[in-house]
C-alpha cells in the first residue's frame, strides 16, 4: 500500500505481439513515451544545447527516438562529442531532467533497464572521463549545482567489455566551487580514475566488464538523507551501496581519499565539502545520455576535456565515425514525494546559457576603470558588455568562467614596442607616494612554441605591470611567465627596468628576480638549446596569483600558487640603489652590458611620476632578428603577421583570468614580507 504522502509513477511495458513490442496501426509513428509514458515528468535537453520541454508524441531523428531491436521497444538517447551545451557544461547531453525538486529528506526513487550502444570512439585515454557516458544522475538544483550521483558506462577502444561505475561530487564548502572533486565506486569493472599512461595506450580490459548493448538496470532510491543504489545484471553480481548525503565525510584535508589526492589534487582541485553536504539543497534525477567525452584540450583539464575529434562541431560526420554517445532504455520508473516542488528556476538559469555571450565585464567587474589594446591594435575606451572572439572574451572551464588574454606574435604594437599585446591599461594615473594594488588569479595556457632560446624575452609573456606615464615612460614592474619548448614547466619571475639617470634612455636596463624557477637572465646557448626545466616551476594551465601593492613609496609584492611556496618581495620606488655603475648588479653585467645598456638610475627613482596599472597578455617573443638585440629581439615565426595561422601553430600567447581586483594602496606589516 502506498502512503498518500508518496506518489507513484509507474511503467509497465506491455507485449502486445511477439516482435513489434507495442500494438500501433501499421504505419503509426511510436514515440518514445508510448515506451515510457512519464514523459510529463521530464523536460528534454538535447544534444544541440536545447529544451525541448515534455517530449509528448516528440521524436528526433539526431537525438532522441524509438527503435526495435527486434524484440522489444527502447527509446534511444543520442549525443555527439560536439554542439551546443547546456548550462555551464563542456559537455553534450540528450537527457532528462526532472521537473520537480526534492529534498533529500523526503522520499525519492528513480530505476531504469538500459544498454549503451556506443561510446566515443578517439580522445586522450589519459583523462578519466574519456570514452565514457553517463545514464543517470541525481543533481542539485541549488548553491553550486554540483552531482552527488553520476552513473557512468565507459569502455576503451578495442575493448569488448566496459565498466559501469558511479561518482560521488562533493558539494564543496565556501563560495569557490573550483576545487571540488569526484569521489569514484566501481560497480563492475573499474572506476574512474583507472587510465592509461599515454593518449592511445589502454589500461587492460575489465573481466567482469559489461559488454556493449549488454542490459543492465540501476536503481536510486533517498530516503532520510540516506541515498541507496542497487545495480544488476544477467550474469553478473547484484551490487549495492548506500551514502549520507546530509552529513559529509570529508570536512577537512585530511578526509580526502587517496583515489582523490592522487586524480584531483596534482590539479589544484583540493577543496573540503559543507558538514551538511546536501541537506539544504533541493535535488533532481537526470537520465538519458550525457557524453563525458568532447574536444576540449586536455591541457585545460586533464581530468574532463578529451581532446576528442569533432569535426568541427558536424554532428554528421561524428556519427558517421564513432564520436558520439548513444544509449538505449527499456523501462524508467521514478516516485518522488509529494513535497516536491517545481524545478523552473533550474531550467531559466541554465538554458541557453552556453550559447550567451558572457562578456569579462561580467566576469571580472572593475573593467570600467580600463581601457584595452588588442594584438590587432585596436583600442577600445569602454569594456562593459565588450568582448572581441580573436582576442578578449570569457570562457567556461567546469563551471568556472574565465576572462581570455590572446595575442599572436606578430600584430599591430603599441608606439614603443616591438610587442603585440592585449592588455588592459589602467585609466587613473598615481604616484608612488600615493599608490595603489592590484591583484590577479591567473593561469597561462600558451607562450610562443617559436623563438630563440639565446634570447631572454623568447617564450615569455607579461601578465602584470606597473608602467610610468611621463619622462621615459619606463616600466618599474613587468611580472613574466616563460616556458621552453619541451618543458612541463616554466619560470614567473618579476623584472624591475630602471627610471634612466638623463634624457638619453637607450642605457636602461631590467633586473630580473625569480619567484618560481627561474629569472629573466636563464637562457639557452644557441637557439634550440634549452636550459634545465625549474624543478618548482609552474604548469602551463596551472593557477596563480599575484598582488601589487604599492604604499607610500614602496612595492610590496606577493605570489601566491597551491602546492608552491609563497613568496613576497619589496622594493622601493622614491629611491634608488642604482646610481653608480659600480651599483649594477652582476646579472645585469652579462646580460645587458654587452649590449652597451650600462645605464645609472635617478636617485629618486619613479618618485613624483604618474604610474598605472596593466594586466592581461603582453607577448614577449616578436620575428624580430636577435642579431639586433640579443634580449628583446626573438626571431619567432610570424607567418608574415597572418594572426590564423600564427594561432594554428602555436605561435601566439593566452592568459586566462578569474579574479582580479583594483583599489588603493594597503598599509603592511613589514614583518612578515622578506627581499
Amino acid at each position: 500500500m502506498i502512503s498518500k504522502k508518496f506518489k507513484t509513477y509507474i511503467i509497465t511495458i506491455f507485449i502486445i505481439s511477439s516482435c513489434s513490442g507495442i500494438q500501433k496501426n501499421k504505419n503509426s509513428v511510436i514515440y518514445p513515451n508510448d515506451i515510457i509514458p512519464i514523459f510529463t515528468h521530464w523536460n528534454l535537453i538535447l544534444g544541440d544545447g536545447s529544451n525541448v520541454g515534455q517530449a509528448i508524441n516528440y521524436k528526433n531523428n539526431n537525438f532522441f527516438y524509438s527503435v526495435n531491436d527486434s524484440k522489444e521497444n527502447w527509446v534511444v538517447f543520442k549525443t555527439p562529442n560536439a554542439g551546443n551545451t547546456h548550462g555551464t557544461s563542456n559537455n553534450t547531453r540528450t537527457e532528462l531532467a526532472q521537473l520537480k525538486k526534492w529534498s533529500p529528506m523526503s522520499n525519492a526513487k528513480m530505476q531504469a533497464t538500459i544498454k549503451v550502444m556506443n561510446v566515443a570512439a578517439t580522445g586522450d585515454a589519459r583523462v578519466p572521463a574519456t570514452h565514457s557516458v553517463v545514464v543517470g544522475q541525481i543533481h542539485s538544483a541549488d548553491g553550486h549545482e554540483n552531482e552527488p550521483l553520476k552513473i557512468f558506462y565507459k569502455k576503451f577502444p578495442g575493448h569488448k567489455k566496459g565498466s559501469v561505475f558511479w561518482n560521488y561530487e562533493i558539494n564543496t564548502d565556501g563560495d569557490d566551487n573550483s576545487k571540488r572533486w569526484d569521489y569514484s565506486y566501481p560497480i563492475w569493472g573499474y572506476d574512474f580514475s583507472n587510465v592509461a599512461l599515454e593518449a592511445n595506450v589502454y589500461p587492460s580490459e575489465p573481466e567482469d566488464g559489461i559488454l556493449l548493448g549488454e542490459e543492465f538496470s540501476y536503481t536510486v532510491e533517498v530516503k532520510g538523507g540516506v541515498m541507496e543504489l542497487t545495480f544488476s545484471s544477467e550474469g553478473h553480481e547484484t551490487k549495492r551501496f548506500t551514502k549520507n548525503l546530509i552529513s559529509s565525510e570529508y570536512t577537512k584535508r585530511s578526509d580526502i581519499p587517496k583515489q582523490v589526492n592522487d586524480l584531483f589534487v596534482p590539479i589544484g582541485q583540493d577543496g573540503i565539502e559543507n558538514k551538511n553536504a546536501y541537506m539544504e539543497e533541493g535535488l533532481f534525477f537526470k537520465a538519458g545520455s550525457y557524453n563525458q567525452t568532447n574536444g576540449k584540450d586536455p591541457k585545460l583539464n586533464k581530468i574532463w576535456c578529451s581532446g576528442a575529434e569533432t569535426h568541427g562541431g558536424n554532428i554528421e560526420k561524428q556519427y558517421a565515425d564513432g564520436n558520439y554517445a548513444e544509449v538505449w532504455f527499456k523501462s524508467l520508473d521514478i516516485e518522488i514525494d509529494d513535497n516536491a516542488i517545481s524545478n523552473e528556476g533550474y531550467f531559466s538559469a541554465n538554458d541557453g546559457l552556453s550559447s550567451k555571450t558572457v562578456y569579462p565585464s561580467e566576469v571580472i567587474p572593475f573593467m570600467d576603470k580600463f581601457k584595452i589594446l588588442l594584438g590587432n591594435g585596436i583600442s577600445k575606451e569602454d569594456l562593459i558588455d565588450y568582448n572581441h572572439n580573436d582576442f578578449f572574451y570569457s570562457v567556461m572551464d567546469g563551471n568556472r568562467r574565465w576572462v581570455v588574454y590572446k595575442t599572436p606574435n606578430s600584430g599591430i604594437t603599441s608606439k614603443n614596442s616591438n610587442n603585440t599585446r592585449t592588455e588592459l591599461h589602467q585609466k587613473n594615473e598615481w604616484i608612488p607616494e600615493k599608490g595603489g594594488r592590484l591583484t590577479g588569479t591567473c593561469k597561462v595556457m600558451q607562450v610562443s612554441v617559436s623563438g630563440d632560446a639565446r634570447v631572454a624575452a623568447s617564450y615569455s609573456v607579461v601578465v602584470g605591470q606597473i608602467h610610468s606615464g611621463e619622462g621615459h615612460e619606463n616600466e618599474p614592474l613587468k611580472i613574466f611567465y616563460k616556458k621552453f619548448p619541451g618543458h612541463k614547466k616554466g619560470s614567473v619571475f618579476w623584472n624591475y627596468e630602471i627610471n634612466t639617470f638623463g634624457e638619453d634612455n637607450s642605457g636602461r636596463w631590467d633586473f630580473s628576480s625569480p619567484v618560481w624557477g627561474h629569472d629573466f637572465s636563464v637562457v639557452g646557448k644557441s637557439k634550440n638549446d634549452y636550459p634545465s626545466e625549474p624543478e618548482d616551476g609552474i604548469k602551463i594551465g596551472e593557477e596563480f596569483s599575484y598582488e601589487i601593492n604599492v604604499y607610500k613609496g614602496i612595492m610590496y609584492l606577493t605570489f601566491k600558487s597551491d602546492n608552491h611556496e609563497t613568496k613576497t618581495f619589496t622594493k622601493n620606488l622614491i629611491l634608488s640603489e642604482y646610481t653608480n655603475k659600480k651599483d649594477l648588479p652582476e646579472q645585469v653585467k652579462k646580460l645587458f652590458i654587452p649590449l652597451g645598456q650600462d645605464g645609472t638610475e635617478k636617485v629618486k627613482a619613479y618618485a613624483g611620476e604618474l604610474n598605472y596599472f596593466k594586466q592581461g597578455a603582453y607577448n614577449q617573443t616578436n620575428g624580430k632578428n636577435p642579431n639586433d638585440n640579443i634580449v628583446w629581439a626573438t626571431g619567432a615565426e610570424t607567418y608574415e603577421g597572418n594572426i590564423n595561422k600564427q594561432y594554428e601553430n602555436g605561435c601566439f600567447t593566452e592568459v586566462w583570468f578569474r579574479e582580479a581586483s583594483l583599489g588603493e594602496g594597503l598599509p603592511i606589516n613589514n614583518d612578515k614580507l622578506k627581499k
